[in-house]
């Protein structure tokens, strides 16, 4: 099947300290745009979007409308895509879970699941993060996506970066096949590659100036851009 190839393909692109650059695109016309410029892997961005619909970032679109949008850009490319799909759609891990399970349906390699409850903003409480994150990992260990794992809470000063830190430990030690900390500092991002789980890097903040070449030297292995340069979270 296609998305078993392109899954297995985007799984094999997460190399620490060769990271694969995956834009994000926000429509079909974007996304064709960017392969044919030599995107390796797409994202879909809930910012970018939600901003063709005039919406925030943030909760404004339904699971519905997210997974045709993915649905839509899967099959103008040849290339992974991985989606954006905020804090699953849902509370609870059994939302969580179906949601991973639509994600391949829709036809994606790849999705991300935040900690963050998208409507107030406030961080699940810690273990509640881990139980999402778990049932997240095994519905997509049976649909055979990549699942990312992140952690947001930070940004919203739920939690300090420390706790991003060990939120992301936990997800990689409950199998994760990628971490993500969005505008984390050097040191954070370097505890996070230590955990020897793939990482996503987000292309702003304080990294924003930096080449390629230099990401990669600490230790990463995918670089996103979402709207983190519009001081978005997404990405």
């Amino acid at each position: 099947m296609r998305r078993d190839r392109l899954t297995e393909q985007f799984r094999g692109m997460h190399i620490p300290s060769q990271p694969i650059v995956m834009p994000n695109p926000w429509d079909i016309g974007s996304a064709k745009i960017m392969a044919r410029l030599g995107a390796q892997a797409l994202g879909t961005t809930s910012a970018g979007h939600g901003f063709t619909l005039g919406l925030t970032d943030g909760g404004q679109i339904s699971r519905e409308l997210a997974l045709q949008h993915a649905a839509d850009i899967c099959a103008a490319v040849d290339v992974p895509v991985n989606g954006d799909f905020e804090n699953g759609f849902g509370d609870d891990p059994e939302t969580v879970a179906e949601t991973v399970w639509l994600a391949a349906e829709a036809g994606l390699a790849g999705l991300s699941i935040e900690d963050i409850n998208v409507r107030t903003t406030e961080a699940y409480p810690f273990d509640l993060a881990l139980a999402r994150i778990k049932s997240a990992i095994a519905a997509a260990r049976a649909a055979k996506i990549v699942l990312t794992a992140r952690a947001d809470g930070w940004i919203y000063k739920s939690y300090d970066q420390a706790e991003a830190l060990r939120r992301c430990r936990a997800f990689a030690e409950a199998g994760a096949d990628v971490i993500y900390a969005p505008l984390v500092n050097p040191e954070t991002i370097r505890g996070l590659v230590a955990t020897g789980t793939p990482v996503n890097l987000l292309a702003a903040g304080a990294v924003r100036d930096l080449t390629v070449e230099q990401m990669g030297a600490l230790g990463i292995a995918r670089i996103s851009i979402g709207g983190g340069w519009l001081g978005s979270r997404s990405g």
